[in-house]
């Protein structure tokens, strides 16, 4: 049946129809890039992804074949904004059509800055910036969860300051993409598996800077959902000074950069240990001056006179009296031991941690491309390096 045919009064089977309608949707809409948001991605047992391609006037259904699945190695979630490749295909049993995809990538910048407005707009209205929901961050946290990419320079920096900060921390790392289509989900994944574990004191989630599209997985609407049901406090730490994301609304406080973040999560080593020490003085000093007063009721007491008048029926209670002085003079003392053993025993356990130690006692460090190298395997025998003592450092070239 020719086109012209399909106009003319002739009676047609639904299966010459749905014929025809292949024909014409296959045969025109080859290798055609289709843009919008993903809505109710799914993966089968077989391994192949359906989901839903949708603006605001229609919807597109969707499938990626596990064979092409594999290639893509995509894994979509709702609400990414993408940019489906592929063809047009008709399944005459079901009367529908479908995009066939064979290629996934993120939307252009003036579509992602348009879904950034809106998405920003719906879940602030929703609530989920609100500082009520904010939890706060704990002030000395001891077990620091990191999401971000193992091979990128923002776990580098994160690590390294707060190495230097906070050495009593561990940092557990849970590698993520941090930029593509693969993002968001692993991004998604990990927030879900530090709530779940809740085993940290406290979250960073973040990447160096980039273009709208690099920065993208951060403004999905999937991401910002998990970090407001995430259980533990998190900090989000995306970009630049002047970048800002999704992700830095819905957290529980932002970071203008990885670095920042690491600051923001710790005290400084060296300010706490200034603070203890303040501490004992002025417990040494409480605890004087209420000896001193204790003293000084005593002896009122003893020179009252109501205790002139019966000095003779009471100078058994001078003895009481003394034994009360001694016994509060060595309360004083138990106390002091205690409280001096504590604090050292807490100074002792900063002092261990501190990277520096080792060097202030005769040791030294080997250093190659600004790292330090912690053992044997990580030493390259063919590349210059740097001796680090406590005085200073010095350059060797192999």
């Amino acid at each position: 049946m020719s086109q012209s045919d399909l106009f003319t009064p002739s009676t047609l089977t639904v299966s010459e129809l749905t014929g025809e309608i292949k024909s014409l949707l296959e045969g025109n809409f080859l290798d055609i890039k289709v843009e919008g948001e993903v809505s109710n991605a799914s993966t089968s047992r077989s391994g192949h992804t359906y989901f839903t391609l949708k603006d605001e006037d229609a919807q597109l259904s969707c499938v990626i074949w596990s064979s092409t699945s594999r290639r893509l190695k995509t894994e979509l979630v709702d609400g990414q904004h993408i940019i489906a490749g592929g063809d047009i295909q008709v399944y005459p049993p079901h009367g529908k059509y479908q995009l066939i995809v064979q290629s996934v990538k993120q939307a252009g910048k003036g579509a992602l800055q348009e879904a950034f407005e809106k998405l920003k707009a719906e879940l602030k209205d929703e609530g989920l910036f609100d500082d009520e929901h904010k939890k706060a961050l704990p002030k000395f946290p001891f077990k620091i969860g990191v999401i971000t990419s193992a091979t990128g320079a923002a776990f580098h920096d994160i690590r390294d300051t707060l190495e230097r900060r906070w050495p009593s921390a561990e940092v557990l790392l849970h590698h993520a993409s941090v930029q593509g289509v693969n993002a968001a989900p692993e991004l998604v994944k990990a927030i879900n598996w530090f709530s779940e574990k809740n085993h940290v004191d406290l979250l960073i989630v973040g990447r160096g800077g980039g273009s709208l599209e690099d920065l993208w997985p951060f403004n999905e609407e999937a991401v910002a959902r998990a970090l407001f049901d995430c259980q533990v406090p998190t900090i989000s730490a995306v970009g630049h000074e002047v970048d800002f994301s999704i992700s830095d609304f819905v957290a529980d406080a932002r970071a203008a950069t990885p670095t920042q973040a690491a600051i923001l999560a710790t005290p400084d080593v060296n300010e706490v240990l200034m603070y203890t020490d303040d501490l004992t003085s002025r417990l040494h000093d409480i605890m004087n001056q209420r000896v001193t007063k204790q003293k000084d009721r005593i002896e009122q007491l003893v020179q009252s006179h109501a205790l002139k008048a019966v000095k003779q029926k009471v100078a058994s209670n001078h003895d009481k009296v003394d034994h009360l002085t001694e016994r509060l003079e060595h309360q004083r003392e138990v106390f002091f031991m205690q409280k001096f053993e504590q604090i050292n025993n807490l100074r002792h356990r900063l002092e261990l941690q501190n990277p520096n130690t080792a060097l202030e006692q005769g040791y030294s460090r080997i250093w190659q491309d600004d790292e330090w190298v912690r053992s044997q395997k990580d030493f390259d025998d063919e590349q210059s390096l740097v001796i680090e003592w406590n005085e200073g450092k010095t350059k060797v070239n192999t």
